[in-house]
């Protein structure tokens, strides 16, 4: 399917993206410069300063109602409006975050983490891509879209939602949301937290994977014991740990938690027909982003069905007992290990979570004593109405932006609180962002290519136009 856009032009949006594109590109370094790691406690005064950073930004830009939201559990997150002055302009609210992964294995980084630069074209730095990078696009994407058009005020009712927390999972998302809940009235949410297929391939996402995270605590003896003494005579709790984590899996890769696969919706023959058809080099995606060696995972599904629309159980972190250098002969007291699982179809993350506490607590042998935690309640999968006038007016202004008719659909392997974001608000929700595989999020050396961030800005200018254009009726 393809939708139809206007021939190749030098549009007024694209023209007000360039000028702007110098002054855009140094106010993001900026905002990459503060170490913004929601997940570490003595970064969160920088996760206050960056969310302080961006309601400055919003302000300079002209948004009349600004305010940084730092009365509550969560960590500080930004909420701005700018009617559009009709009262029955399409109400949106754009959704995002600011804060950032750790930067953990500096040594691995070819530039320091938070000093941003641009080379050759790309931008270095941690959250050049996820997500300050795809947030700043709506900075630059309003002006052009107010230059452009001669208005004073957008052209929709714009709020903007830009929370501290979603690389923490966004324990406190639903806490937020109903804390503010009356000032987030709309008939379209816009998630800038995605990606694309690829730097020449620009597509739209359709859905996303649900998450729960959480950490298994395996207790053996109460102190640490002489292995010579005590080893082969007492359980070995990192053993017992890597016996529970092996169970995971089947030979085939399947997750072996009994019921684990019971609300998943495989996709259909036609969704899979899609999927196939979409120009993915799976040999140059091993070597390349995924920086491996061969493809793996469950059996009877391509890779790209695996990291969108199945669900996994990963092994995100493993430690206990003695790792410094030399030996230390010893029978360690404690070991952990960190898991997360994507969820997909109907699977819901209270339901993964006690069935995955069965599970852990069912395959521990006796002589351990096992605990598993969980942060917070997990997020659920989404998946957006591809027929719903939004998705359409979002191709088209991707398509406008990139100059093609061809803006596919894909699901993305990622997780975020969009699910809250939809169920909270009432209203349809749409992606549009521009990140790419290459970005190598939550990885070293992230990076954001700048002319793949200034098309987003453009894209961001032709949506409000086409929100606008289709009216609230048009929504419906």
């Amino acid at each position: 399917m393809t939708v139809e856009t206007p021939s190749p032009t030098n549009t007024p949006e694209r023209a007000a993206v360039a000028a702007g594109a110098q002054e855009w590109l140094e106010t993001l370094q900026s905002w990459v410069r503060i170490p913004s790691v929601s997940a570490d406690p003595d970064h969160h005064a920088d996760v206050a300063a960056s969310a302080r950073f961006l309601a400055g930004e919003l302000r300079a830009k002209g948004f009349p109602e600004v305010k940084v939201l730092d009365e509550g559990p969560w960590l500080p997150a930004v909420l701005a409006h700018w009617p559009s002055g009709d009262p029955a302009a399409v109400r949106v609210v754009v959704y995002g975050h600011h804060d950032v992964q750790p930067a953990d294995g500096v040594e691995r980084w070819t530039h320091p983490p938070f000093e941003p630069r641009i080379i050759d074209g790309i931008l270095h730095g941690r959250g050049a891509s996820d997500d300050k990078g795809n947030i700043a696009m709506h900075l630059l994407g309003l002006s052009a879209h107010l230059s452009a058009t001669g208005r004073t005020a957008p052209a929709v009712d714009l709020t903007m939602l830009v929370e501290g927390e979603e690389e923490s999972g966004s324990p406190h998302i639903l806490e937020l949301l109903q804390a503010y809940r009356s000032e987030l009235d709309a008939d379209l949410v816009v998630v800038s937290d995605t990606g694309i297929f690829g730097p020449e391939t620009p597509s739209v996402c359709i859905g996303m994977r649900g998450l729960v995270a959480g950490e298994i605590h395996v207790h053996g003896p109460d102190i640490d014991l002489h292995s010579g003494s005590f080893g082969g005579a007492v359980p070995n709790p990192i053993a017992e740990l890597s016996r529970i984590l092996a169970a995971l899996h089947d030979d085939d890769r399947h997750v072996a938690v009994t019921g684990f696969y019971d609300d998943v919706v495989d996709p259909t023959e036609a969704e899979r027909a899609a999927t196939a058809a979409l120009p993915f080099d799976e040999r140059a995606w091993i070597s390349g982003p995924a920086a491996s060696r061969v493809p793996a995972g469950e059996a009877g599904w391509t890779t790209l069905e695996r990291v969108g629309a199945r669900p996994t159980a990963e092994i995100n972190g493993i430690w206990g007992g003695y790792t410094g250098p030399g030996n230390k002969t010893i029978v360690p007291t404690d070991a952990y290990a960190k898991l997360t699982f994507r969820l997909v179809g109907r699977q819901d993350p209270a339901t993964i979570q006690k069935l995955v506490t069965d599970f852990v607590q069912a395959t521990a042998r006796p002589g351990v004593e096992v605990e598993i935690h969980w942060e917070g309640s997990g997020v659920a999968p989404l998946y957006v109405d591809t027929t719903h006038p939004a998705t359409t007016a979002t191709r088209r202004a991707l398509g406008l932006a990139f100059d093609t008719d061809e803006v596919l659909m894909t699901r993305e392997g990622g997780s975020g609180p969009e699910a809250e974001l939809a169920g909270v608000i009432g209203a349809p929700l749409v992606f549009l962002g521009v990140m790419t595989d290459a970005d190598q999020i939550h990885a070293p050396n992230e990076s954001a290519s700048v002319p793949l961030l200034l098309k987003g800005c453009e894209a961001v200018a032709h949506l409000w136009r086409e929100l606008a254009e289709l009216g609230r009726a048009g929504l419906e």
